[in-house]
């Protein structure tokens, strides 16, 4: 998607005191089958500019595949749009030298709030029947910190989303209300293979919604 210019360098101000690094825009149809909404780019994301397209991609990809959709179908985006990385510092194992290594990591609220108004603007234009937050950074991102995946993955919610306030401080909900199916990140699967049948099973509630509408 194309942004106003004046809303990048809204967000990129708001952001501008973080460790972030990119930016990747959302990627998809205007008029999606789905809305995807993970995390924050990694490290790939933001050298190629495709949303999941590392190995957490591949996962995506293989769920949507399962439900007869393709990236093509879909519009993905995050809570982020930038990469969030921290500063280690740790020892060369080769060479025995200190060297400074910046891995990806899990974004803060406060970022989440900086980037927030990319994600109105994106819900706005798409105006999306069925939202699919992956994770709990997207899924609090759009219904609030008391909901997690482990709780409610699979479940068909019917709820407002958080928007960006006035004073660009804090979230208000919206006036109508949307459909949004919580799921695993497709990264939680490298963690604990256990959850794979889970997954499954939550992108088939998310198949049977799509072939009743």
């Amino acid at each position: 998607m194309e942004y106003p210019n004046e809303l990048i360098t809204f967000v990129k101000k708001r952001a501008q005191y973080f460790d972030l690094q990119g930016f990747v825009a959302g990627q998809g149809p205007l008029s999606p089958k789905l809305m995807i909404v993970g995390e924050a780019p990694g490290r790939k994301e933001i050298e190629n500019f495709i949303p999941f397209s590392g190995q957490a991609g591949k996962e995506l990809m293989a769920c949507l595949a399962n439900v007869g959709l393709t990236r093509a179908d879909v519009y993905i985006t995050s809570a982020v749009r930038s990469r969030p990385y921290a500063v280690k510092e740790r020892f060369n194992k080769k060479t025995g030298a200190k060297e400074i290594i910046y891995p990806n990591r899990t974004p803060s609220k406060k970022e989440v709030l900086a980037h927030a108004p990319i994600l109105d603007y994106e819900i706005e234009k798409i105006a999306p029947k069925l939202i699919t937050p992956v994770g709990n950074i997207g899924l609090q991102r759009l219904l609030g910190n008391s909901y997690f995946v482990t709780k409610c993955h699979g479940q068909i919610i019917q709820h407002p989303i958080q928007k960006l306030n006035e004073n660009g401080d804090g979230y208000i909900w919206s006036e109508e209300n949307y459909t949004i199916v919580p799921l695993f990140h497709p990264a939680a699967i490298f963690y604990n293979r256990k959850l794979e049948s889970l997954i499954q099973a939550d992108w088939q509630v998310i198949g049977d919604l799509l072939h009743a509408t």
